[in-house]
Parts: structure tokens; C-alpha cells; sequence
């Protein structure tokens, strides 16, 4: 479906969102990477402004909302942002949607990609033309374990045996990459995007996307990847990541201060969760006992690892319901899903806000909820 809106209106940490609880600010984060100092300021100005709560985003970014005085905040924020290294360009802030495999670089996979990142990022900074991009188109950097591929970004590549693979919609196309020529090749599709995207806004909406590159043979999509890495991970280094599962979405900023005080790299996942990485064992074993009465989530059997929803009601005035409520009350009622195991989405409208690629969407209708969207490996 291609979208006939002439601008973007996706909002960024300078171009807020007026929702129905109040303005919304969301921080890009590249990859999902945050330091302590970041975490921390960001909680200071939901706790002073907003709702009291970070979210966090299916592409690995931060949400602030429920903010009402929004002249104050965003002379608050903007050098908040500035000075922690959040807001390197005013210009390319709304563009800056980069996933990668979270534990790239520590612990499995077959490249660490974080330097790709980091050359992407400023790629896309440095690139003038690409600040045109809308702000829900996003790249993927996945280092071969299949994580981020399945989540269906714009365009991505992953690391194979013979080559890096080139994606696009989370698909094969079947152009393979040598490692030196893979940022220039992801800047030069978003440019060649740019120029043949008439009223679309992401590549799944073109009505041929091999157009964008040529040869292009796109295969099957890579399968969905729905949970989070949770637990202890032990690093191959020897140190330990901590992967957390937040329920919802929903960080309270009380929370986010006590991930801070680790003082410890951290990453919000595209799953929003967060991993506290590079720890010693006394630290982790310290951090597994504070953390869980706060309501963080270690265990990989957690139901909470099966279930999301969007903003629902009363934050967005589209939603026939409170669907985090909801969602809640379905776990907390034991109700199983539709097939099991499965993931289950919940939403207010039939824009679906969040919805995972794999997974059951669950679209309330005002007297109970009705299946939206059923998705599979396959489609």
C-alpha cells in the first residue's frame, strides 16, 4: 500500500508528535547503542516533563511522551541531546534508523558489525540528500545470525559465508557484497530509493522494489525473530551481557536510573529490551538481584516475552482501547494464544503501530478483538 501523504510527519527529538497525552519526542539511537550518561539525562527529562517513562521502539530507539510544556522541553532537551552525543545532526536526527544484531562484536556471530554502524551513521549525516528519507525507513546490519534480517528493514545486508548478502525488505536479492563496499552500497539504494519513490515512503510500498537495484532476484523474507536475547550471555571475552525483557515497552525512569548506575554500555533492542553489556560476574550476579524487583525480565520463559502492544488508549486518541491493559490482563488471565507459543501483537486501530513481522495482530474492535493479521515465517 502506498501512502499518498506528501510529508512525513514521523516524529524526532526537534519535531515532536502531538499525541493525546501530550507531545512525543523520539531519540534515534543507531543500532540501539545508549551510554549510562544518556540513559540517565533521558530519564531526568521524563521525569521532570513527561509521563515518568522512557519507550522503547521496534527499530531500537527511545520514546518521551506525555510531555506538556513543550517550549520548555525542547530547550531543554535539544542540549541535553547535544552534549551527550544524542543529536549529531539537527538535519538527518529523524533518519538516523540503523538496527544492528545486538551481541555483534561480543558474543557470536560471524562479523562485528559495529563498525559499519558507526560508518553508516555518518554516511547518512554526511549525505545531504538523505535527510529526504521518512522517518520509518531503516537499514540492517546483521552479522549473520539472522536477527535483525527477519525484521524486514528497508535495506540490510547479511554477513554469509561467501559474501554479504544485500536486502531489501528483508529479503535476498541475491547480490553479494565484499565487506569494504557495504555502506557505500546501503547509501547508494537509499539514494536510488529517493529518486523512483513517487508518494511511497518505505521500500515495501514500491510497486517493483528491484527497481532499486540492478539484478535483483528477491527470494523468501527471513524468518521473524519476535524474542530478545534475556538471561545471562556470557561474552566472548569472558565478561557478561545482561539481556532484560521490559515489559511492553514501558522503562520507568526510576528503572533507567538504576541501569544507569552499572555504568555500563547498554543497547535497546528491536524487541524493547535492553542489554547491559561488558560486566564483570560480581557485578551481573549483583545486578540479577536489584534489577527483577523492578520489573525487568531475565527469564527466557517469561510470557511476557509473548505478547506487545501498541500506545493504545488513553495516549493515542485513534485506539478503541487500552491495549496494554488488555494485553496484561490476557497474560495475567493465563489466556493462550491463538497457536502456541505464538506472539501476539495488540492494537487500537488498523494501522497496526508496532506490529512485529512475526506473529498474530490483534485488532481490538470496541467489544472484544478480532485477528488483523496473521503472519508466519513465510510471508
Amino acid at each position: 500500500m502506498t501512502r499518498t501523504r506528501g510529508s512525513d510527519a514521523c516524529p524526532g527529538a526537534l519535531q515532536v508528535h502531538q499525541a493525546a497525552d501530550g507531545a512525543l519526542v523520539r531519540v534515534r539511537l543507531p543500532g540501539g547503542a545508549i551510554t549510562a550518561a544518556q540513559l540517565a539525562a533521558l530519564a531526568r527529562v521524563s521525569t521532570e516533563f513527561g509521563s515518568g517513562a522512557l519507550e522503547l521502539t521496534v527499530r531500537g530507539n527511545v520514546q518521551l511522551r506525555g510531555i506538556t510544556d513543550v517550549a520548555t522541553v525542547a530547550g531543554r532537551i535539544a542540549p541535553v541531546l547535544e552534549d551527550s552525543g544524542l543529536l549529531p545532526s539537527s538535519t538527518h536526527e529523524r533518519v538516523r534508523n540503523i538496527v544492528a544484531s545486538p551481541l555483534s562484536g561480543r558474543a557470536g556471530g560471524r562479523r562485528d558489525v559495529r563498525p559499519w554502524l558507526r560508518e553508516l551513521d555518518a554516511a547518512i549525516c554526511a549525505t545531504p540528500r538523505l535527510a529526504d528519507l521518512g522517518g520509518r525507513f531503516w537499514f540492517s546490519l546483521d552479522d549473520g545470525r539472522g536477527d535483525v534480517s527477519g525484521l524486514r528493514a528497508d535495506v540490510g545486508v547479511n554477513v554469509g559465508d561467501q559474501g554479504c548478502a544485500l536486502l531489501l525488505a528483508g529479503r535476498d536479492i541475491g547480490v553479494r557484497l565484499d565487506e569494504g563496499d557495504v555502506v557505500g552500497a546501503l547509501v547508494d539504494v537509499a539514494m536510488r530509493f529517493l529518486e523512483i519513490r513517487g508518494t511511497a515512503w518505505r521500500v515495501h510500498e514500491l510497486d517493483n522494489p528491484s527497481r532499486l537495484v540492478p539484478g535483483a532476484e528477491p527470494g523468501a523474507p527471513f524468518p521473524a525473530v519476535t524474542r530478545p536475547p534475556v538471561g545471562w550471555i556470557t561474552q566472548d571475552d569472558g565478561r557478561v551481557a545482561l539481556g532484560a525483557a521490559v515489559p511492553l515497552g514501558i522503562l520507568p525512569a526510576r528503572t533507567a536510573e538504576f541501569l544507569a548506575a552499572i555504568e555500563a554500555p547498554l543497547l535497546i533492542t528491536p524487541w524493547r529490551s535492553v542489554l547491559v553489556c561488558d560486566l564483570d560476574e560480581g557485578v551481573a550476579d549483583t545486578a540479577l538481584r536489584v534489577l527483577p524487583p523492578l520489573g525487568l525480565v531475565f527469564d527466557d520463559n517469561s510470557p511476557w516475552l509473548t505478547v506487545s502492544a501498541c500506545t493504545g488508549s488513553p495516549g493515542c486518541a485513534r485506539s478503541a482501547a487500552d491495549v496494554r491493559a488488555d494485553a496484561t490482563a490476557a497474560l495475567d488471565l493465563g489466556a493462550a494464544p491463538p497457536d502456541a507459543g505464538a506472539h501476539r501483537h495488540f492494537v487500537g486501530c488498523e494501522r497496526a503501530c508496532g506490529s512485529p513481522p512475526g506473529g498474530d495482530v490483534l485488532l481490538a474492535t470496541g467489544d472484544g478483538y478480532r485477528l488483523l493479521r496473521q503472519f508466519s515465517s513465510g510471508n
